[in-house]
């Protein structure tokens, strides 16, 4: 106790060791949200709807395959509406709605992937490259097994040419102050969250790293937890937070335990990657399935989900063991 005591009432030390590197984290935190609120209101991936058709026509799948996924890059739930509708339709089998669902995985990853960077960066630095990288090939790898999957399962398309993807809503504001109005108003309603998982959970990790409370798990965790015996200790928090909460509170315990020293930014892109597997049956149960019930059945968007999942789950394994046979010494 007396040494808590002496830590807290030490404002210098303090201040360097925890509230200056917080403050940083979050000033560095909160401008990647609001740029990336601009690259997502700019529909800043349109131009790659260019890949659509050839795509689709390799992996042998119909034209509103392809459509849905080029609007993917603008809007992925936009493009499950449209396969719903395409479906409702009888114009896709349940195989091709499946394989159509998968083909989209790199587009609905690239939607998200300047969020995803400008958070991990400021906390990871050159580091974020190498996570950000990975969960991106992971994308690409689904992709592309699904044009294989589907070369192997469907006919050759006849003589039509791939649908041209539509193009998004022209109804929203496209002028500068629009475009700027939206990222502010996406900011704020995002900042509050983002503040309040970080500040809260970088404390809690700071603070564990200073009582010792890594040293007391790194003897648990020797003796309950070898299939993570790969992994440090410290990294079962971040594991935790990922799979209990989502990237940002991750995120906030990583910072901490970089700034304290607990943590390479190797381990920490580990450990990130693990919590990405782990946190697959949550999000699944969290996000996915209540969207997916809006536009599918409840069994058929059970199955997509599982699917999806299933293989975003593999798919992000297989550059986590990688990853880790790359840099190991």
């Amino acid at each position: 106790m007396p040494e808590v005591l002496a830590w807290l009432t030490d404002w210098p030390a303090l201040w360097h060791s925890l509230l200056w590197p917080l403050l940083r984290l979050l000033l560095g935190l909160a401008f990647g949200l609001l740029v990336a609120n601009v690259l997502e209101a700019l529909h800043w991936t349109r131009g790659l709807a260019r890949l659509a058709a050839p795509l689709a026509r390799a992996a042998h799948m119909p034209p509103v395959a392809g459509a849905a996924f080029a609007l993917a890059f603008v809007s992925p739930a936009s493009a499950n509406a449209l396969l719903s509708g395409r479906r409702d339709a009888g114009e896709l089998s349940s195989g091709e709605l499946m394989l159509a669902n998968l083909f989209n995985s790199l587009p609905a990853y690239l939607v998200h992937t300047p969020t995803i960077f400008l958070l991990t960066w400021p906390v990871l630095g050159f580091p974020a490259v190498v996570y950000v990288g990975l969960t991106l090939l992971a994308a690409v790898a689904r992709t592309a097994f699904t044009v294989v999957l589907g070369r192997v399962l469907l006919p050759a398309p006849g003589p039509a040419q791939a649908a041209p993807a539509p193009e998004p809503s022209q109804g929203s504001a496209r002028t500068a102050g629009g475009v700027l109005e939206k990222a502010w108003r996406r900011f704020r309603r995002r900042l509050p969250r983002l503040v309040g998982f970080t500040v809260p959970v970088y404390i809690l990790m700071y603070a564990l790293q200073r009582l010792g409370a890594f040293a007391a798990l790194e003897a648990w965790l020797a003796g309950h937890m070898d299939w993570l015996a790969f992994l440090k200790p410290q990294a079962v928090g971040i594991i935790v937070l990922h799979f209990a909460a989502e990237l940002g509170a991750a995120l906030g315990a990583a910072g901490s335990l970089l700034e304290a020293g607990g943590l390479a930014a190797r381990d920490v892109v580990l450990a990130l990657l693990v919590g990405n597997i782990l946190s697959t049956p949550v999000r699944a149960i969290r996000h996915q399935f209540p969207a997916y019930a809006g536009f599918f059945r409840p069994a058929e968007a059970l199955r997509l989900i599982l699917a999806n999942q299933g293989l975003r789950a593999a798919s992000m394994a297989l550059m986590t063991w990688a990853y880790y046979l790359c840099t190991r010494t």
